[in-house]
């Protein structure tokens, strides 16, 4: 896959999963300009680095000025942030539930309106959704919704650039992102149960999640647009009832 010398355009790439496909695009030899409410600890020549929260439209705009003036135009937009404020248990009220959405479907669409004609031949956009979108555990309404709007986006958006801009989503499980966060020294803390409740044997890794990226901005993934993939190990196909397999339900 040779992306040397393509713009790729990152939210939420200062940690975890959006570093790492930050990282990536760059060891590709990709310009990356990365958006993010803290400065990345990634250095690179080609790195281009902006601090601002994009839920806020002047934040997005001048984002995106700032990338065209640049680097002229851009060829993958990889909407990756987002954060949750819980849910109706813990009484998450009208500002933080409508954050989480500005933050994880209004920013994605805004900046897809306001790079819409400045992509180059072959574009890609790539919406990082969540298993979240479509599964869920008690008091998680704000990031469920946002992940569920990003994952209809998708497909619309797939549509209203059909022939100009490839869009494609998709949808991490359980990702251990400790070694893209801010400390240098992380060890996983995992169980046993942890890793076998995975069909795939282990938990996620960032990576998993970076190589799909760069796979889906590639030629080789010129006759996908408008589809979900999902990266779970397999755990959102596992059906499980109580008392099988040693699993117990209590309440």
């Amino acid at each position: 896959m040779d992306f040397l010398n393509k713009t790729v355009v990152v939210t939420g790439g200062a940690n975890g999963i959006g570093r790492c496909i930050a990282q990536e695009f760059l060891e590709k030899g990709a310009n990356v300009a990365v958006v993010d409410v803290v400065e990345s600890k990634l250095s690179h020549e080609k790195l281009f680095q902006y601090t601002g929260d994009i839920t806020e439209e002047n934040v997005l705009k001048e984002f995106t000025r700032l990338v065209l003036e640049k680097f002229k135009s851009v060829d993958y937009l990889i909407n990756n942030a987002c954060m949750s404020r819980k849910g109706i248990l813990t009484g998450c009220g009208f500002d933080d539930f409508n954050y989480v959405l500005k933050l994880g479907i209004t920013a994605p669409y805004m900046l897809s309106l306001l790079f819409k004609d400045h992509f180059n031949r072959g574009a890609s956009i790539v919406n990082i959704s969540s298993t979240r979108a479509f599964m869920s555990q008690p008091d998680t309404e704000s990031y469920t919704a946002a992940k569920g709007g990003i994952s209809a986006l998708t497909h619309s958006l797939s549509v209203s650039l059909a022939g100009r801009v490839r869009v494609n989503s998709i949808s991490p499980g359980w990702i251990d992102t400790g070694a893209f966060q801010d400390s240098d020294n992380y060890l996983p803390q995992l169980t046993n149960e942890d890793i076998s409740q995975h069909p795939a044997g282990r938990i996620g890794h960032p990576m998993d999640i970076a190589k799909m990226v760069l796979y889906l901005c590639s030629e080789d993934a010129g006759f996908i647009t408008g589809q979900n993939i999902t990266i779970d190990g397999g755990m959102s196909k596992q059906m499980i009832y109580h008392g099988d397999q040693g699993w117990i339900l209590e309440k």
